[in-house]
């Protein structure tokens, strides 16, 4: 008959030293292909992962300390290994069951079943994004990976962990979060790099949330009436709006079904500088990369921000944009493209009435001036320290013509009837952004030879972009995967090379992000006009 121990055969227990052969002096035993440090303290003997979960540093050069508390002595880091807490750091400490029989000690190194691993490891995720623990992030991913967990499943936990947490909607987080997705699949294969691409997802989300609280949605249900709802986003009315969503989710709507009115609402208003639009389409493309599991919490999300969106077309600025867009009708000419490059706001919405029959010409004549916007970018601006607040244009304004432009053409080409307001909120970034141009320069330099190639390569290395914030990675991804998409999608496309060089430009020139000199100079000049 076998000996039994706690419901074991005694013979799925691993010798792994004589008791006499354990004193105070911890003991490291490899068993089964892994380091096991043994402790004994009083009558009781501890078994653990010789490696801190920190960094792997050996546990076995650590000071055990009232009893049961083990201190990794590199960056303090203690263990309780009676209970398994982890007193000071993050991870857990791998420990093991150990039983005396016959003199001998025995050690169960058996591992957990892999569902309880994953399940583990996605909660100490979680727990790491109060301190937004980076590395603890990357860790407790590559545990799934290693228990042969889906690490996407990390992300979904992510989002349903910090989806009501942001107070005005969907952030830069969901939207970057979609291209992260695309270069996970792509990189099939390489876990290395699908670590990466999930880190920065859930990183991003951390980040965008960090000690923020919550912000409830609306709990009532109303059976969804498109109009109601579209009426609803135009009045900020966000009880009524998410009211109608949570009614629409109830009966089993996707986001196929609410896309066309996530699509109007978007375009309703040239508004929060194209953000909106922009995450219409990445929200759909990325609740299809998740296989639909984070479909409630990121429409949630995005409605919010819809009804939370600045309407810039409200502002005198813009002012020639309603009336543009009561006056359409299709036009047979072709616009003047340096009126495109650097003509102002009612002079290029003007322009683009001329060609407006046509809608891939007038798109693709609006995106070859954004393209040579972007690579003209006079950058004196966006490293000025001096100066009025209109004038604190950077980089990122110019990738967003771009970026928006992708969605245009995307959501337009689904809801035709939506090619004017696309095209004359493309022509609103040009109008904008074509005081802060040069056309003087010299861009020779950036110029390559195969544009989809190079905008390709751009793209996958954004992998290992050495940016500290997530908001300037997510630029560099977003916008060099919506120039691939265009380039993919009209190969032969007068604007290609124009594209890929204002992609070069931007990727190999200063980024400032904070600019302390013009901020005080600003703020002293505003409080001195106060009343």
């Amino acid at each position: 008959m076998n000996k039994v121990v706690n419901d074991r055969p005694i013979e799925n227990w691993i010798h792994a030293l004589d008791a006499a052969d354990l004193n105070a002096r911890p003991k490291v035993v490899k068993l089964d292909g892994r380091q096991v440090v043994l402790f004994k303290s009083g009558t009781d003997i501890f078994a653990c992962n010789n490696r801190c979960p920190h960094e792997g540093y050996p546990l076995a050069e650590g000071v055990l300390s009232d009893g049961c508390i083990l201190t990794c002595n590199w960056h303090n880091w203690k263990f309780d290994l009676r209970s398994g807490a982890t007193i000071v750091g993050g991870d857990r400490l791998r420990r093991y069951p150990v039983k005396v029989y016959g003199g001998r000690v025995y050690v169960d190194i058996a591992d957990p079943p892999l569902c309880n691993i994953v399940e583990d490891a996605i909660s100490d995720l979680l727990d790491s994004f109060d301190e937004h623990d980076y590395t603890r992030m990357a860790r407790e991913i590559a545990r799934i990976i290693k228990a042969d967990g889906d690490p996407v499943d990390a992300v979904t936990a992510a989002v349903n962990e910090t989806h009501d947490r942001f107070e005005f909607g969907m952030t830069h987080a969901i939207a970057a979060a979609a291209d992260w997705l695309y270069l996970y699949n792509a990189a099939a294969g390489d876990p290395t790099k699908q670590l990466v691409c999930i880190t920065e997802i859930v990183g991003h989300l951390a980040w965008d949330t960090r000690r923020e609280t919550s912000y409830p949605y609306a709990g009532s249900m109303r059976a969804f009436n498109a109009n109601e709802f579209l009426r609803s986003i135009e009045l900020q009315d966000e009880d009524t709006a998410m009211s109608l969503l949570q009614g629409a989710l109830c009966v089993g709507y996707k986001f196929g079904d609410l896309y066309e009115y996530l699509a109007r609402a978007a375009l309703a208003h040239y508004q929060d500088f194209g953000h909106s639009l922009i995450y219409v389409l990445k929200a759909r493309q990325f609740v299809r990369r998740t296989d639909g599991h984070t479909l409630e919490p990121v429409l949630l999300m995005l409605v919010r921000s819809l009804i939370y969106a600045t309407r810039e077309d409200l502002i005198p600025q813009f002012k020639a944009y309603r009336p543009t867009l009561s006056g359409w009708k299709d036009g047979d000419g072709g616009p003047d493209g340096s009126v495109l490059r650097e003509g102002g706001v009612s002079e290029v919405l003007s322009e683009i009435k001329k060609c407006s029959g046509d809608p891939m010409a007038c798109y693709n004549a609006l995106y070859e001036a954004a393209a040579w916007q972007m690579l003209h970018m006079d950058i004196d601006y966006s490293l000025s320290t001096s100066g009025p607040v209109q004038d604190n244009v950077g980089w990122l304004d110019f990738t967003h013509a771009l970026t928006f432009a992708n969605a245009v053409r995307i959501v337009c080409s689904d809801f035709p009837d939506l090619w004017p307001q696309g095209l004359l909120q493309i022509g609103c970034f040009l109008g904008r952004n074509a005081k802060y141009t040069d056309n003087t320069q010299d861009t020779d330099q950036w110029r390559v030879d195969d544009p989809l190639s190079f905008a390709r390569t751009a793209r996958d290395d954004v992998i290992d972009h050495g940016q500290f914030e997530y908001i300037v990675a997510a630029h560099m991804l977003k916008l060099s995967h919506a120039i691939v998409e265009e380039i993919e999608a009209q190969p032969d496309a007068p604007w290609t090379a124009t594209a890929a060089a204002a992609l070069n430009r931007f990727l190999h020139s200063p980024l400032k992000r904070k600019h302390a000199l013009r901020t005080a100079r600003q703020a002293m000049l505003l409080v001195e006009r106060e009343d």
